[in-house]
């Protein structure tokens, strides 16, 4: 996977994995169902394992905390199941990748804009999708209204003002992609962003606050932050004009 340290990340989840292996604790004799199952580790050692280790799953095997039934009487069998499954993926990866023949590059959400992984990222890693995707065009539209410094428009309005190729009168400043030049190119790069931020706030965002609030599938919200992510570099890359 992109960006991993594979190996440093197996021998943590090695680790882990060694340090929440159970022992089967059988009731107390004439007694039934008091049965237990105690962890390689004491619990405190596998907490400071943990902080590490959850970082990683999120990264590895979205979804994890919610997509893994717990076992019964074990604490720890969710992240050692994850764990396992972590391991494997990545002990496994150009094998799957050369007999499933994909070879397709990969897309790392955490390597968008900062604005938009930051907005998304908590929601993300608890798998809260469609949340996240909301989130994420919330930070977007704060953020450029802080640029332009203004309050009064919002969303797709807010985007129509800030790239349209007018000059910039007071209390309505703009950003340009590129120097105001007059040229088809300059008008062309103006129009892209505007209609990207149209497309975003009114096929995305809109439709959110209409339908059934149920979740997204993973691969659609990936598609859609990255969209997000290519607009906030526009924006983060243009100049304010102002008047």
């Amino acid at each position: 996977m992109s960006g991993i340290n594979t190996e440093w990340v197996i021998e943590q989840l090695e680790d882990f994995l060694k340090a929440t292996t159970v022992t089967y604790m059988p009731s107390p004799p004439s007694s039934i169902g008091f049965h237990s199952y105690k962890t390689a580790s004491p619990e405190d050692e596998i907490v400071k394992k943990a902080q590490v280790v959850e970082q990683i799953l999120d990264r590895i095997v979205p979804g994890w905390r919610t997509s893994i039934k717990k076992k019964d009487r074990q604490k720890w069998s969710i992240h050692y199941e994850a764990s396992v499954r972590a391991k494997e993926s990545l002990l496994r990866a150009d094998e799957i990748r050369k007999n499933l023949g994909d070879d397709a590059p990969e897309l790392s959400a955490a390597k968008f804009h900062p604005w938009i992984w930051s907005g998304a990222q908590s929601l993300w890693r608890s798998g809260h999708y469609r949340s996240a995707v909301e989130d994420a065009a919330k930070k977007l539209n704060a953020e450029t209204q802080n640029k332009l410094g203004r309050r009064d428009l919002s969303e797709t309005k807010l985007f129509q003002e800030a790239y349209s190729d007018k000059p910039a009168v007071p209390g309505k400043s703009r950003l340009r992609r590129a120097k105001n030049d007059g040229s088809d190119t300059f008008k062309s790069m103006q129009r892209g962003a505007m209609a990207l931020a149209e497309g975003i706030y009114a096929g995305i965002r809109n439709p959110f606050n209409h339908e059934d609030p149920k979740d997204i599938d993973e691969q659609i919200a990936l598609e859609y932050l990255a969209a997000l992510s290519v607009l906030a570099r526009w924006v983060d890359e243009s100049e304010v004009e102002v008047a």
